[in-house]
């Protein structure tokens, strides 16, 4: 063995969770000792979670995946040649060929788990800066027009459709605007977010960079949650890297155009995953949601026009720029265009991310990808979109996950997540989870959403004990109204979903 072999171990928190880090150690401790020639390369995960970490030698016939592996197992595999991605135990063939992985549809995560996170070079060699070498060629009004023709829309929940706003903020008359990334990513059972973050920062740099070409504006900020340190550290280093290389600062690459990019980290408040309760803590203020109007994209950030998008919309631009609108509008359904990144969590046999297009049904995510529960048992029931999404029953799991099919059915796709329960789960009790977390996380800004939490757990508790059931329901519907109607944002909005959707999909619970 002449030349080193590449050695892949991810550096996600995911994986570093079951033990990445003495893993990567107990390889380079190994190859060492047999002196073999081995680079260690720390890279971002695939999304298939169940088999973290996920080691991947690299072959000349392609890189071959071994998982999960355990620092216990390092010498048995190389025993078995696994240099070489020979068989053993713990091998999956070619990474590329797992299942999982073959079927899915990549555009935002294509990169993810492939490069080092922190290598610009390593970036470059793999597309990236693609879309943001053009967009330094074009207008800003040029750039909206392809973002718009894109059908590019809002992939933190509402849809909205990102031309839009950026058209707004582009057109608004103002001496300085700012671009916001909100990667306060709060809901359970999702970690698209930080998944990006850690395994391809780059692309995030290259989004916001685009954006703010777009829109006019010199400066940017990524307000990240604080129970994301990995991705802190590792964002960080990518911005500190791309300003030593001239793809941030003044005059990039003799453009003319300027961008400064900073990380900001939240102070754990869940509704700071709102847009102005996120800007307000960004001015240093407490995190209270704002009322509109006035919109960000006028009056925003200092009072400024700002754009603001979440992390897997911005990095879903350079896709755009790079390969044209009219091949992102390709993919999807409807009036939901492009891919989602799906995250598969709860009680499932494969958790993971899948990325693939609008349109994809749930039980394919599912079982398809899934494998079904991990206990075995049957599905009962699944929530989408996070804890503040509904409750589906397993007879609406033929149901495309896009926009407007979710919708219509009361449901909201949200940020992707998928969480599944199997036959076990009480729905009484997590109609209660959701009103309970509401009043923990309530901003405490809009009476509906401050008292209406609370009286509804209230009652929730009443009709878990089975006091006055009939009763407590109906009053608890009057509830679910006043704050559907009446909250300031969605926080209290939409906590009534998957109180109703618990009611009126499992009512046997709540006899």
């Amino acid at each position: 063995m002449s030349r080193p072999v590449a050695v892949y171990v991810p550096c996600d928190a995911a994986a570093l969770s079951v033990g990445a880090d003495e893993v990567a150690r107990a390889i380079a401790a190994e190859a060492e000792a047999r002196h073999l020639p081995v680079v260690v390369v720390r890279n971002g995960s695939r999304g298939l979670l169940w088999l973290e970490p996920l080691v991947e030698v690299t072959t000349e016939h392609g890189r071959v995946a071994y998982g999960p592996v355990t620092p216990e197992a390092v010498p048995e595999l190389f025993d078995a040649g696994f240099l070489e991605g020979k068989a053993h135990p713990l091998g999956h063939g070619f990474t590329e060929e797992i299942p999982f992985l073959k079927h899915q549809q990549r555009l935002t995560f294509a990169r993810c788990g492939i490069t080092d996170p922190v290598s610009v070079e390593d970036y470059r060699a793999h597309g990236g800066f693609a879309g943001l070498e053009r967009a330094l060629s074009m207008r800003p009004d040029e750039i909206v027009a392809e973002i718009t023709r894109s059908g590019l829309r809002g992939r933190g929940g509402a849809g909205f459709p990102t031309g839009v706003k950026w058209k707004t903020v582009l057109d608004a008359d103002a001496p300085e605007k700012f671009v916001c990334c909100n990667a306060d990513e709060g809901d359970s059972g999702t970690f698209a977010d930080r998944m990006l973050i850690e395994g391809d920062p780059f692309l995030l740099v290259e989004g916001m960079t685009i954006a703010a070409l777009a829109v006019g504006a010199r400066q940017g900020y990524v307000y990240l949650r604080s129970e994301y340190p990995h991705a802190a550290a590792t964002l960080n280093e990518a911005i500190r890297r791309a300003y030593e290389q001239d793809w941030l600062g003044e005059n990039i690459h003799g453009s003319g155009h300027d961008f400064h990019l900073e990380v900001r980290l939240g102070a754990g408040s869940y509704v700071c995953g709102e847009e102005t309760a996120m800007l307000e803590s960004l001015e240093g203020k407490r995190g209270i949601v704002r009322a509109k109007p006035p919109v960000p994209a006028l009056e925003g950030l200092f009072g400024r026009p700002t754009a603001i998008n979440n992390v897997l919309t911005l990095t879903s631009v350079p896709v755009v720029l790079a390969r044209g609108a009219a091949f992102y509008r390709d993919f999807g359904v409807g009036r939901s265009h492009g891919t989602q990144p799906f995250q598969l969590a709860g009680n499932i046999q494969r958790g993971g991310l899948v990325e693939l297009a609008f349109g994809v049904s749930l039980h394919d995510l599912i079982y398809r990808f899934g494998g079904g529960t991990a206990s075995g048992r049957p599905l009962r029931a699944v929530q989408v979109g996070g804890p503040l999404g509904a409750y589906l029953p397993a007879d609406q799991l033929d149901m495309p996950a896009d926009y407007e099919a979710m919708a219509e059915s009361g449901a909201m796709l949200g940020h992707g997540g998928i969480v599944v329960f199997d036959d076990t789960v009480r729905m009484d009790r997590m109609a209660r989870f959701a009103m309970a977390f509401c009043a923990e996380e309530s901003c405490g800004k809009c009476t509906p959403c401050r008292i209406g939490s609370t009286r509804g757990r209230e009652l929730l508790d009443k009709i878990v004990a089975r006091q006055d059931v009939a009763g407590n329901l109906a009053l608890l519907e009057d509830l679910c109204t006043v704050m559907a109607d009446g909250s300031l944002c969605a926080m209290g909005g939409l906590t009534p979903l998957p109180v109703r959707s618990a009611i009126r999909h499992f009512p046997e619970d709540f006899a």
